[in-house]
């Protein structure tokens, strides 16, 4: 089996992506959990709480087995869409433990990751066997059609980021590192579950885009929110959950900078060069500005409507 890449879960070869794309559109919708899931999971705190242990157990696997956080978030990928078609065990709290272990062993697997269960079990709770992991692996397996090859918001950041045309290959990684770092953060929100990866990767690069240049930010939300596959209406509002799960106290990303504020060409001014003294600038101006965010003291700004 070949390496998987969740950038490109179709195909291994990125320069193959642009041929991709309309078919991960198509199929996102497969690899999410069900909307039903959503919506009886967020009003059963029984639901709310036992999901919230076993993610809690994935993520303590990225400490203590050194995992790549590609993986634990693949993990969790996982355990939604089978709670979604299996439901939320029961009565048996080393259940949660095992599927919490099943889902990273599959998606360790899927990374050619080595998995070790003294690793993970480190002498603490409740301790499994090879076979009985297996056993729930396959049961996961079935429940999800062995469709292992996840699509999720990684696999859409290259897509976007080619609609903001920056040309400083600094300033691209810088702001898809950002993004990043968003989606891995915002994983554990709920209310996420609802929108699709791609809105899910769109709305991050726009909050990244909002911090590091908030001069190109309009620009960026108009190649966005014109696209074609994007729903503007799941946009704004996942932007809206975003920025109550990352920004934490910013102001909005659709209020603080008008989109009637810049000109549509500032794009090529501002995002196309690759001058080091620009560069510097912006850099030294992004971390004064973060600075100066962090010494707000918290609001509460409502977003402002769609455009």
């Amino acid at each position: 089996m070949e390496d998987f890449d969740l950038e490109n879960p179709l195909t291994s070869f990125p320069e193959h992506q642009s041929d991709t794309m309309p078919a991960l559109f198509a199929a996102e919708s497969d690899h999410m959990p069900c909307d039903y899931y959503f919506r009886s999971i967020k009003t059963t705190d029984l639901d709310v709480s036992a999901r919230r242990e076993v993610v809690s157990l994935i993520l303590q696997a990225q400490f203590s087995c050194r995992f790549d956080p590609l993986i634990p978030y693949l993990a969790v990928n996982y355990l939604d869409r089978f709670i979604a078609r299996q439901g939320m065990p029961q009565g048996n709290p080393w259940i949660l433990q095992l599927i919490a272990m099943a889902c990273l062993s599959l998606a360790a697997k899927m990374k050619k990751t080595d998995f070790s269960l003294d690793d993970f079990q480190n002498g603490e709770g409740f301790i499994f066997d090879t076979n009985t992991l297996q056993r729930m692996e396959l049961l996961i397996l079935g429940a999800l059609k062995w469709r292992m090859r996840s699509i999720t918001p990684f696999s859409f950041l290259h897509f976007f980021l080619s609609l903001f045309k920056l040309k400083d290959p600094p300033l691209r990684d810088a702001l898809k590192a950002r993004a990043t770092e968003i989606i891995f953060k915002a994983q554990n929100e709920m209310k996420l579950l609802e929108f699709k990866p791609s809105i899910i990767a769109a709305s991050a690069l726009l909050s990244a885009s909002h911090e590091l240049f908030p001069m190109q930010f309009p620009c960026f939300r108009k190649a966005i929110s014109s696209c074609v596959y994007v729903n503007k209406e799941s946009l704004f509002d996942c932007c809206n959950v975003m920025q109550a799960i990352v920004m934490d106290g910013y102001e909005s990303v659709f209020d603080r900078v008008s989109s009637t504020d810049t000109p549509d060409n500032v794009l090529d001014l501002h995002c196309s060069s690759s001058d080091s003294d620009k560069t510097i600038s912006i850099v030294t101006t992004t971390v004064r500005a973060e600075r100066d965010l962090k010494r707000r003291k918290r609001t509460t700004t409502p977003v402002a409507t769609q455009n």
